[in-house]
């Protein structure tokens, strides 16, 4: 629900748009000319303005331009007869989220309107997130008690890897140059990347991630860049791209170097004009847009001849960082073992509350080939089994230990247990995945389904199986 704020001299229209918001939940306002909507603007605040473009004494480009000035967190969305599209698009270039032909049909409208909230509903919870994050950040620097783990935002480690980390990102994050972050997989990428824009002078910003790996390459390009309606099969209507939803903060570009060669040519024309054309469209859109890029490939493998382009990597190479491997930093194996208990025994109901010194023994011995992200999904199955307030060794399962020939233990650990057997551990693993499709689909099944890259008959039949609501 938005409070919606609509601008037009036309009683009926004005009226009638109410009448289809209030219908839909959200609580409206509305004035018959632009200073009276301003007044309203000003006493009672709104999520959304929607203002007609054409108006006595004050019209709708002027009402857009005090709407910015006066209440920037406030989108506007413009309607305006077919006669006067270039008034519409010099809207745009003022800071419009959108505009509407008229005439428009009912379900038009409440299509524009309902992504407009909800795009202003996901900025706003990054904003919460980045204000959290910038508050960890500054506890951090005026120094932590000794029952507080050393942190620089959600990234956890007091070995001297991680301060040499942690002090890069305090650096790195003052400037506006491009990063790219090299990494293990399950290392902390995202992490960083996160502390980055929220040290930066860009945490008032939205930060927004792109998985290159999980898209095709045409769906890649329509989501980087965004698309005009009819620009390929299935685009009913226009949409903005990551770039633009970015505007003003951070984008993230994670396993970059799966990026298609013609994608890779579309985002060196960004980064070296800072601007970009939507996906069947003619218009130059500019973007203030900080990148950091992400791989689990080292430098010299991503320009070893798999496809990627030699003057994009020198455009992103600009800050590298590589992150250490869990297997380098074992030291910090007890610090994160207490924190993910601490921060799953909820979720996993376990009367877990502390953890026997012998367990980070054992976990010191492994290699940890998936790394942090391993490392907390055994701590998650050694808490569900675990039926003592003590942690023990017993709970965990059974892990190969290095090999002291220099082997790192990356064949992982034995999926056997007492009393569990390989399907076991594999349904766990599965089950594990669906529920984290789920979560970052918001629920939407048919996203979740595209994001593992199943049928959506064959996630349904999963969920069913594991009892799964989603």
């Amino acid at each position: 629900m938005a409070q919606i704020l609509i601008i037009d001299d036309h009683d009926a229209m004005r009226e009638g748009l109410e009448l289809l918001l209030r219908r839909r939940g959200h609580r409206t306002l509305a004035a018959e000319s632009g200073a009276r909507g301003l007044e309203f603007l000003e006493e009672h605040g709104a999520d959304l303005v929607i203002t007609d473009l054409k108006m006595a004494h004050m019209d709708g480009i002027e009402v857009l331009r005090l709407v910015r000035e006066r209440s920037p967190e406030t989108e506007v969305l413009v309607m305006t007869a077919y006669g006067t599209i270039e008034k519409a698009v010099e809207a745009m270039k003022l800071g419009a989220a959108d505009f509407l032909t008229k005439p428009f049909s009912s379900e038009e409208f409440a299509v524009k309107v309902e992504r407009l909230v909800r795009e202003r509903e996901e900025r706003e919870r990054l904003r919460r997130e980045n204000r959290s994050l910038r508050v960890e950040n500054t506890y951090l620097r005026e120094g932590l008690g000794e029952d507080k783990p050393p942190r620089y935002g959600e990234i956890i480690g007091e070995s001297t890897q991680m301060e040499s980390v942690f002090r890069w990102i305090d650096r790195v994050s003052r400037s506006d140059s491009t990063v790219m972050i090299y990494g293990e997989s399950g290392t902390g990428k995202e992490l960083v990347a996160r502390a980055i824009h929220a040290s930066s002078p860009r945490c008032t910003g939205p930060f927004i991630r792109v998985n290159c790996g999980a898209l095709s390459d045409g769906l890649l390009d329509s989501e980087l860049f965004g698309h005009e309606k009819g620009a390929f099969t299935g685009a009913e209507r226009r949409r903005r791209g990551r770039f633009e939803l970015a505007d003003g903060g951070t984008l993230f570009l994670d396993e970059i170097a799966t990026v298609a060669p013609a994608t890779q040519i579309r985002l060196l024309r960004v980064l070296q004009e800072r601007e970009l054309e939507r996906v069947g469209g003619e218009e130059t859109i500019p973007v203030d847009v900080r990148i950091i890029a992400a791989t689990n490939q080292p430098p010299e493998e991503l320009l070893g001849g798999n496809g990627f382009r030699e003057d994009l990597f020198y455009r992103l190479h600009v800050v590298p960082l590589t992150l250490p491997p869990l297997r380098d930093r074992l030291e910090d194996i007890p610090v994160l073992t207490r924190h993910f208990v601490s921060k799953l025994r909820d979720r996993t109901c376990s009367p877990v509350r502390e953890v026997a010194d012998g367990v980070f023994d054992v976990l010191r011995t492994y290699g940890w080939p998936g790394n942090v992200r391993e490392l907390e999904n055994v701590l998650e199955r050694a808490l569900v089994l675990a039926d003592g307030e003590r942690l023990e060794t017993t709970d965990l399962p059974v892990l190969e230990p290095r090999r002291e020939n220099g082997s790192n233990g990356a064949s992982g650990p034995e999926l056997t247990r007492d009393g569990m057997d390989l399907n076991q551990v594999v349904e766990g693993m599965e089950e594990r995945l669906l529920r984290e499709a789920l979560r970052q689909s918001d629920g939407v099944k048919a996203e979740a389904a595209r994001l593992l890259g199943l049928k959506p008959s064959a996630l349904y039949y999963k969920l069913e199986k594991y009892g799964i609501d989603a």
